[in-house]
């Protein structure tokens, strides 16, 4: 299993917008999410928009490119890229991290 961060920033005028839309995030998008391979995925969004992801997955690469299959997620990035500093960087900006240290 692979754990993934990545960082992105949000836009500072569009953060309670941006946690509004998380706080009730469309349910096929969720189900397409599960059924690409994407576990455990949690956002963490400091006040000044630095947004935080992790998630599990058997193969990252595989899971976006299960996401990047489906009209529901054509849909969601298209709606959210506004948010993003970089409005481009809603999908593609998700470069994992390197991982230095875990403690199991």
């Amino acid at each position: 299993m692979q754990r993934v961060c990545f960082l992105l920033n949000v836009r500072k005028d569009r953060i309670d917008e941006y946690r509004e839309r998380h706080a009730a995030v469309w349910p096929e998008m969720l189900d397409a999410l599960s059924a690409a391979g994407w576990h455990n995925y949690s956002l963490f969004l400091r006040e000044d928009g630095l947004l935080v992801g992790y998630l599990e997955t058997e193969d990252f690469d595989a899971a976006r490119e299960a996401m990047a299959a489906t009209g529901v997620n054509e849909r969601w990035q298209r709606d959210m890229a506004a948010f993003f500093e970089q409005p481009e960087a809603a999908d593609d900006a998700m470069v994992p991290l390197t991982e230095v240290f875990h403690l199991a």
